[in-house]
């Protein structure tokens, strides 16, 4: 297992929230985070997926799938995070669709699938060196 990824700020493990409906994509990125040194948290769709940000005021980023059943898809849950949670770095997956040119909330970034680890090792760090931190506007 590599080396803990910790938050420079208050000392303490970053945390990811992977959010995705297909179990063996979820637990994959799941691995690759813990891998990375990172504390993963998974849902299965948006609605628990919010639910874990209401219960967990620590997670650094949010990493979901584009398509997912219920009645809140990738996009729209990265958007109530982004105005909910704005210190929450986030990223969007998707293998249907492509988000690069797209409106995304800001900050947000896309990575198409499928994607190798390195890509999203890369991708994870940068997204967590722009976010703002909390108290901060």
């Amino acid at each position: 297992m590599k080396k803990p990824s910790f938050d420079d700020a208050d000392g303490r493990r970053l945390s990811v929230l992977v959010v995705e409906d297909e179990e063996d994509v979820r637990q994959s990125a799941v691995f690759a985070l813990e891998e990375f040194g990172y504390e993963a948290l998974q849902a299965r769709d948006g609605r628990e997926g919010l639910a874990l940000l209401e219960a967990r005021p620590d997670i650094d980023l949010l990493f979901t799938d584009v398509r997912m059943p219920g009645d809140i898809d990738g996009v729209e849950l990265a958007f109530t995070v982004r105005s909910r949670w704005p210190a929450v770095a986030i990223i969007i997956v998707s293998g249907f669709l492509d988000l690069r040119g797209s409106r995304l909330p800001a900050g947000a970034a896309f990575l198409p699938k499928p994607y190798r680890f390195a890509a999203l090792k890369a991708l994870i760090e940068q997204q967590l060196a722009r976010r703002p931190h909390a108290g901060q506007p």
